[in-house]
């Protein structure tokens, strides 16, 4: 029970870091600013991170989600924990480098994610571009 409560807690807070992107007041419509670049990185470090307890959560109720090229079932929890992270940023920011391998629901996890980090940097601009041009 407590697991589902988590994930959907994690999951509710991505959301709700993704729907600021659709409401004009967080976004000012300049083209460059300080202010839209550290909205993105707190966009993109939500998203990382709720990704990242995603996957680590998933890992110490016994689901297998990710494997890498070491023995990661007598890997420590730090080394979980790192891996869980550095997965979620490969995956949202490109598309992976291959040491690490997501199987099971894990594949379908990786692959909403890096969905939502494809599309965040054209719906930022689209946004940006559409509030420039509602003030012209």
């Amino acid at each position: 029970m407590a697991l589902y409560l988590s994930l959907i807690l994690i999951v509710l807070c991505m959301i709700m870091s993704l729907q600021t992107l659709f409401s004009s007041a967080k976004i000012k419509g300049r083209w460059v600013s300080l202010e839209n670049f550290l909205y993105l990185i707190s966009l993109y470090a939500t998203i990382l991170i709720g990704f990242g307890l995603i996957y680590i959560l998933l890992d110490l109720h016994g689901l297998v989600v990710l494997i890498d090229g070491t023995n990661y079932i007598e890997a420590g929890f730090l080394d979980r924990l790192e891996t869980g992270f550095y997965f979620s940023a490969v995956t949202l920011f490109s598309v992976g480098y291959g040491d690490i391998s997501p199987i099971g629901i894990g594949r379908m996890i990786a692959v909403m994610e890096a969905l939502i980090g494809y599309v965040i940097p054209a719906a930022f601009v689209a946004r940006v571009v559409f509030d420039v041009e509602k003030r012209a």
